[in-house]
């Protein structure tokens, strides 16, 4: 599992979640200001550069590669400004979390139900 810290990037993290997820044929957990990409097989490793090149050409897309920097710490990969800018949309990041099962990608808002919902895995 690696953990893709965007604190930096917090109103783009979704939609490079999504991308990033698609690229690398993992599924994708939202934390807070960090999403961690899991692989369908537990026997599987991600491959770090893969998730980088990933996240690198996602930047790209949006004008943002030169402004930031992805460095990977073992299985964290972070996502420094370089110049200290900060990418600002139109729209805020919504304030609601979501909560997505490790296992199977279920999404809910509430974390209860998603403690409710792991324990199927584990019947």
């Amino acid at each position: 599992m690696l953990t893709i810290d965007c604190k930096e990037v917090l109103s783009i993290k979704n939609e490079l979640l999504v991308y990033v997820s698609d690229q690398v044929a993992a599924i994708p957990t939202l934390k807070h200001h960090q999403f961690t990409l899991s692989a369908f097989d537990d026997d599987e490793i991600l491959d770090t550069n893969t998730v980088i090149t990933a996240i690198k050409e996602f930047l790209d897309s949006i004008g943002e590669n030169l402004n930031f920097a992805v460095i990977s710490n073992h299985d964290v990969i972070n996502i420094t400004s370089i110049s200290g800018k900060i990418i600002e949309r139109d729209t805020p990041p919504p304030q609601n979390d979501m909560f997505s099962c490790t296992h199977c990608g279920f999404v809910t808002r509430y974390q209860v139900e998603l403690n409710t919902h792991m324990r199927i895995h584990y019947l």
